[in-house]
């Protein structure tokens, strides 16, 4: 045992750079890992235990007044209902920020769907001005209890507490908030009136039936809109699910490369060190001692890279900025926090002990005597190629570099597929940026044609609403619209049926596939509403909007952020043909070059007056991806570090081999400085040869990645942006060069080396 700690720490003051590369890789590929896990937990706990916790309802659904939906609570399969409720939809102000809101009229709380108080009190009934908000609602309107909301009629209200609820929440010009208010405080005067109920299912599986004969009972034309619990959680999970897959996608990836790279790393030094190993051998210890040594010692640095790690991240992550430091802050308190933290970097080290055996037991292999190496150069023999390349003239460092570099063959593919593959992760993370990037820098070409959304208010018609708009120097373009829920066929769930622009001047969809909308009841579709209809473009669909059927012919798909993707979109033209007296109730704006949103949306609301216009940004997907900025730099230095352990291994490992090829290029004449120039044109060849095969593999890769992510969320594929020739230019041109700086100075202290150690090294 001590013959072998002192050959581990022998071993250790010679490779002191190589070890410390592998202990930082190991911290940022656990880290990683362990981000992604408190991520998940962080987009999927929080909502499912709000939803345990209030016995949230599974489907809820808005009919008319007149509708008989008591009758719902008696259908099999509906465990319990919450309501009916009486409904208003109207609009709150306070502190200048208006929000469209639902009334939900109720005396007490309720046992299904039961809000989840976090500040204040209930409903009073000696108070019919009292209300209670949706806790998202109270965070837009910075309202809390105490606070007195204004309606359009110059009504008051005041809250009285902020309740969490499992429903879906509030989206600033998608959905309105919910407010919880006694049933005598509900407006006459409101926009609609309506009522909603909400039913818990015995088997949450049985939902899109359940919703199903729901409507038949209730008939078509009654129902206004129906939300599902897991619209409510994809909605909850937002992109935190995205972020959590990508830290785990290159999480693991980066252990792979890692894993590879200590391979490789043991496998070089092996072949390195056959004399030493055959002295230990010969000294009396066995294959399992030698393999042993090399295990324990690379164990040793996954196994301190992955305590640091887990160290770092438990005392660290919460003061992390953003979601990351929520999430982290989360998850320590959740009852798998302690398990996951230690499996996760056990698994690591144990991988990473799996790929170092596999290697070490070649060590163990190592024959007591040294077997004489074979008379044919290290390098082989010459090719054909390279001998009629050293007959034009050329010169011989590169004729011979690039000889030494290809001619093992199976040798030098695994070298070029390791280094390969941290260069392939790194291009995946660049395309990714570039995509996030192009969503703010060209949202036109992302389904974000319009900056602005515009909603008329209270006396606002028409012609005043577009006059208002076109007098703003900033706008560009108001296209009329409308928004409406439709049922979808089978009447399972309901969609966002919109009619923007007009046959004369049309919206400008964002198209991925198929062609634009241009004939009557010709529209486009988001991905998301392909998806739930089983659909793809060419086919038409039918769908009810408030009673009346609507058939629609699909001829393109658009890229749709918003409503996942569930939404088709035909000109307001055509949605006039089903229904005459359609009027816009939204203008989408767009905004010419250089204009701010923010500033533009403050001037239209100041020459509009109080309460007469809605505007509102248009919200950007990318977002609430921006912590993935720094997550990206984050996995760009950790498979930098593994590019860097593999590519100096590459390096030493022609330094090794080219030992007893050193005499002959002396005797045949070469100077040290063409010499040099052999192991720096073999080193420059195979990183030359691993970026291109990089930029081959991991540019389609990331493609495939990104719409398939785009697919799955309802934005569609199509959104995938790789970088610029420039940038892919400057990374290869980084990583070729890089190369060749760090085999300059291994390569001149070989040629350097006396005749007599080159001797004894060869021996």
């Amino acid at each position: 045992m001590r013959a072998m700690l002192r050959w581990a720490h022998s071993d250790l003051r010679t490779h002191r750079g190589e070890a410390l590369f592998l202990v930082l890789a190991t911290v940022g590929v656990v880290t990683s890992l362990l981000l992604a896990t408190a991520l998940f937990g962080y987009a999927t706990n929080p909502w499912q235990r709000l939803f345990t916790q209030s016995r949230g309802a599974h489907v809820w659904i808005h009919t008319a007044p007149s509708a008989e939906v008591s009758e719902l609570a008696r259908l099999a399969g509906v465990e319990s209902a919450a309501g009916p409720y009486r409904t208003a939809d109207t609009a709150v102000t306070s502190r200048g920020t208006r929000a469209s809101v639902e009334l939900r009229g109720t005396s007490e709380r309720p046992e299904v769907g039961r809000p989840l108080l976090t500040s204040g009190r209930w409903l009073d009934p000696g108070r019919p001005g009292g209300v209670v908000l949706e806790s998202s609602l109270a965070r837009t309107l910075l309202a809390g209890p105490g606070d007195v909301l204004s309606l359009p009629g110059g009504g008051k209200l005041t809250v009285l507490g902020v309740a969490d609820s499992a429903e879906p929440r509030y989206r600033k010009g998608e959905r309105p908030g919910l407010v919880w208010v006694p049933p005598a405080a509900l407006p006459r005067t409101a926009a609609e009136q309506g009522q909603v109920i909400g039913l818990r299912l015995t088997d949450p599986d049985d939902t899109d039936y359940a919703v199903q004969r729901a409507v038949t009972l209730l008939g078509a034309g009654a129902v206004s809109e129906v939300s599902a619990w897991q619209q409510a959680r994809a909605e909850a999970e937002g992109d935190n699910r995205l972020l959590g897959l990508v830290l785990g996608l290159f999480g693991l990836g980066a252990l792979v490369a890692a894993g590879l790279a200590v391979h490789g790393a043991i496998g070089t030094r092996i072949r390195g060190h056959l004399r030493d190993i055959s002295i230990l051998k010969a000294i009396g210890f066995t294959p399992g001692q030698v393999v042993r040594i090399f295990l324990f010692q690379h164990l040793a640095y996954a196994l301190l890279g992955a305590v640091a790690a887990a160290a770092l991240t438990q005392a660290l992550g919460p003061l992390l900025p953003g979601r990351l430091g929520d999430a982290v802050d989360l998850w320590q308190g959740m009852p798998g926090h302690t398990a996951a933290l230690v499996a996760v970097p056990v698994g690591v080290v144990l991988f990473i002990g799996a790929t170092t055996g596999l290697a070490a037991w070649r060590a163990g292999r190592v024959p007591p005597v040294p077997v004489p190496r074979a008379a044919v150069p290290a390098g082989g023999r010459l090719s054909g190629a390279a001998r009629r390349a050293l007959g034009l003239g050329l010169p011989p460092a590169l004729v011979l570099g690039w000889h030494r570099a290809f001619t093992r063959r199976a040798r030098s593919l695994a070298t070029i597929a390791r280094l390969a593959l941290p260069l392939t992760l790194i291009v995946v993370a660049m395309s990714a940026w570039t995509t996030i990037d192009r969503f703010h820098s060209e949202p036109e070409r992302m389904g974000l044609a319009s900056a602005l959304t515009v909603r008329a208010g209270d006396g606002l018609g028409d012609a005043e609403a577009r006059a208002l708009l076109a007098r703003n120097p900033e706008v560009a373009a108001a296209h009329p619209g409308v928004e409406v829920a439709a049922l979808v066929s089978g009447q399972t769930a309901t969609i966002a049926l919109r009619g923007l622009g007009t046959e004369a001047k049309p919206y400008p969809f964002t198209l991925a596939e198929g062609r634009p909308a241009r004939g009557p009841d010709e529209a486009v579709a988001g991905q998301g509403l392909l998806d739930l209809l089983d659909v793809a473009v060419g086919d038409r669909v039918r769908l009810t909007v408030a009673g009346r059927p609507q058939i629609l012919h699909i001829v393109g798909r658009s890229i749709e952020p918003e409503n996942a993707g569930r939404t088709i979109s035909t000109s307001l033209d055509t949605l006039r043909e089903n229904d005459p007296g359609l009027r816009p109730t939204l203008y989408q704006v767009r905004l010419r070059d250089g204009a701010d949103p923010q500033r533009v949306a403050a001037e239209l609301t100041a020459a509009a007056g109080p309460g007469r216009l809605d505007v509102h940004t248009v919200t950007n997907p990318a977002d609430g991806l921006s912590p993935l900025r720094g997550v990206v730099v984050g996995l760009l230095g950790v498979l930098a570090l593994i590019g860097l352990v593999e590519l100096l291994t590459a390096i030493g490992g022609t330094v090794r081999e080219s030992e007893r090829d050193l005499l002959a290029l002396k005797a045949i004449g070469l100077s040290p400085r063409q010499i040099t120039g052999i192991t720096v044109t073999a080193t420059g060849c195979t990183a030359l040869a691993a970026t291109a095969g990089a930029l081959a593999l991991g540019l389609p890769l990331a493609h495939w990645l990104i719409d398939a992510q785009g697919s799955s969320s309802g934005i569609g594929a199509g959104i995938a942006r790789g970088p610029s020739p420039v940038v892919l230019s400057v990374f290869a041109a980084a990583a070729v060069l890089g190369a060749l700086a760090l085999a300059v100075l291994p390569a001149l202290r070989a040629a350097r080396r006396r005749l007599a150690d080159t001797l004894g090294a060869v021996a």
